[in-house]
């Protein structure tokens, strides 16, 4: 028999090529879509692929699908859940490949997963009241800033129009331009053509053009004569101040620190987010109306809660999570241990190690951890070396992994933390820690990967400082005392930011949720806001002075994404200046013509009641 090699360009090429554009229409399902027509797509992908030779994968999955069409059609009973199980355990159970084990497994898992739909398309035959389709871009964004209306006035060159867009959900435009995560982004419909829109490098580049602090906020209302004490000068509380200030309230913030801006101020190094740039959006928070500040205050050492509450007619606690955890394991307190985030705040407060010459080591893989290993590269660090026990521990945002490992950070995952080894010459420091080898295992039930031991031997790592970024804490010891509920280190508030059973305080930002991203702590300061001024017996809305131009329709062109450049590596490690460059006028308005108007076209999935499918 003649033998070839595999030709280039047969069929098989070209289907991965079809395949390699529709892969993105599977990330890019829009919020709101009802969670039956995904998994329906999921099971008709899953019949294709069958090889039809063994019946369970062959017949049995046919069958499924045509169970859930009947389900989405409103043509089901209780009953065809209940053949619907039984098929999909038995598909499971006898099918001779994973094409039919895993997709009546995931078939299983929504069942359980989303019972609450099932039922609702059994008995009302339709989705559940909330599910409707939405912007992704807007409902993603956790303060749901009208993103494709200030992208729209980027594009036509309305810079401080795009600013008061932002502003009107979201005060901090300047600092959320450098440091967002952008979950805007994760499902933008883009996504179906090429690649999302650089949301965050749009903001940006509308800021660079025009500070903040020169673009006028929006008038107050008349005054209230209602007073609300805020507690926290972060994120959270100076949004909830602006707004209710805008609201006609009279607004006291409290914070320890000399100056306001929280972890944003004192989490966030230099490079990232500039100081003098943050100031920009304190200014022009502080300018929206009745707004005093007092610094260098500390709930429960200069003014109780109780007195807070005797003082305002309303009190929002909006603390951050500036207190860094230690391990619990011997010699975790010795002096050249760190937690991440002191370390941070350290370098912001101008108490910078001189690290030349030093090794450092670092636990841990999230954004803070990030921020300390490049901040102790920028401190002339011999070498920064990141440990992690499993590749899912690394949350940090890619960009920031890939510009540390750029920087000269080195990376070591799959090992585990044994034990600090103390000194011998200087007992109050450690200079080593010893780490087992891990290997990966089974996935979780929330699909993160299990690890077991090694029988590769531990090995040690001499260091001559560890930071510890194995997360951070609030505060709350006082307020816990004065009878604010609190369970594990975070305040008790539900999702109007109310505390229930202490009438008139309201609680939002890492102090609750414990610690998280900046646009996550502006939207509860957002939500704060609106529901202490309905508390206080009114009901007033933020006036808008900018408007979106109007919509037209995108031609579709496949067209490559704009990126924020940095800094060269070797330029930017040497120093704190901020590393990312500006983006052309050309690359912006580019990138904001690719917008699809998502707000105007392609929106909106309930029609008669029924599933739009």
């Amino acid at each position: 028999m003649e033998r070839k090699l595999a030709k280039r360009g047969d069929m098989s090429d070209r289907l991965d090529i079809a395949l390699n554009k529709f892969k993105s229409r599977m990330t890019s399902y829009p919020p709101g879509m009802c969670p039956l027509v995904m998994y329906r797509s999921i099971l008709q992908m899953s019949m294709n692929q069958s090889c039809g030779k063994c019946v369970p994968c062959r017949d049995g999955l046919v069958e499924a699908e045509r169970m859930l069409r009947d389900i989405l059609n409103g043509d089901a009973t209780r009953e065809t859940l209940t053949k619907l199980k039984n098929l999909c355990v038995m598909i499971s159970e006898t099918a001779d490949c994973a094409v039919g084990v895993v997709a009546a497994n995931t078939v299983l898992d929504s069942l359980t997963e989303f019972a609450d739909e099932y039922e609702s398309h059994i008995q009302k035959k339709r989705c559940v009241s909330e599910m409707h389709q939405t912007v992704p871009c807007m409902t993603l964004c956790p303060a749901h800033v009208d993103v494709p209306g200030y992208v729209a006035l980027v594009k036509e060159g309305d810079y401080a129009g795009a600013i008061n867009v932002i502003r009107d959900r979201n005060p901090f435009p300047t600092a959320c331009a450098m440091v967002c995560e952008h979950p805007c982004e994760k499902k933008c419909r883009r996504t179906i053509i090429d690649q999302p829109i650089n949301i965050r490098g749009l903001k940006k580049y509308a800021v660079d053009q025009i500070s903040a602090d020169q673009v006028k906020t929006p008038p107050a209302n008349v005054k209230t004569g209602k007073t609300v004490g805020v507690v926290g000068g972060g994120p959270s509380g100076l949004t909830c101040a602006y707004f209710l200030a805008l609201m006609g309230h009279k607004v006291v913030v409290y914070d320890e620190h000399e100056k306001l801006g929280g972890m944003l101020r004192y989490g966030i190094p230099e490079y990232r987010l500039p100081k003098a740039r943050l100031d920009e959006d304190i200014k022009a928070i502080l300018s929206a109306g009745d707004i005093d500040v007092h610094l260098g205050v500390k709930i429960g050492r200069d003014i109780t809660v109780d007195e807070l509450r005797s003082q305002y007619d309303a009190v929002y606690l909006g603390l951050g999570a500036q207190l860094g955890n230690r391990m619990p394991v011997e010699n975790a307190n010795a002096k050249n241990v760190i937690p991440a985030a002191d370390f941070l705040q350290n370098v912001a407060r101008g108490e910078k190690i001189d690290l030349t010459g030093k090794h450092v080591a670092l636990i841990g893989g999230g954004n803070v951890a990030m921020d300390a290993a490049r901040t102790a590269v920028r401190l002339n660090a011999e070498t920064v070396r990141v440990f992690t026990r499993k590749r899912d521990d690394y949350t940090a945002l890619q960009t920031e992994i890939d510009s540390a490992a750029e920087e000269g950070v080195r990376f070591r995952t799959l090992v585990s933390f044994l034990n600090l080894e103390q000194d011998k010459k200087d007992p109050d420091k450690i200079d080593a820690l010893w780490l087992q080898p891990e290997i990966v295992g089974e996935y979780d039930q929330f699909g993160f990967v299990k690890t077991d031991h090694s029988s590769a031997y531990p090995y040690r790592v001499t260091c001559d400082y560890l930071i510890m970024g194995v997360g951070q804490r609030c505060d709350v010891a006082d307020f816990d005392a004065a009878g604010i509920p609190t369970e594990r280190g975070r305040i008790l508030a539900d999702e109007t930011c109310a505390i229930q059973g202490v009438d008139g305080v309201f609680s939002g930002g890492d102090c609750v949720t414990g610690p998280s991203t900046a646009i996550n702590a502006i939207a509860a300061g957002q939500v704060a806001a609106h529901n202490i001024d309905e508390y206080l017996g009114y009901h007033h809305k933020i006036l808008c002075e900018a408007e979106a131009p109007q919509a037209k329709p995108n031609k579709c062109i496949p067209t490559g994404r704009a990126e924020i450049e940095e800094r060269d590596p070797f330029e930017r490690r040497q120093d704190f200046q901020h590393v990312e460059m500006p983006m052309t006028p050309e690359e912006a308005v580019r990138e904001a013509g690719r917008c699809l108007r998502c707000d105007h076209f392609g929106c909106g999935s309930m029609e008669g009641g029924r599933c739009a499918w």
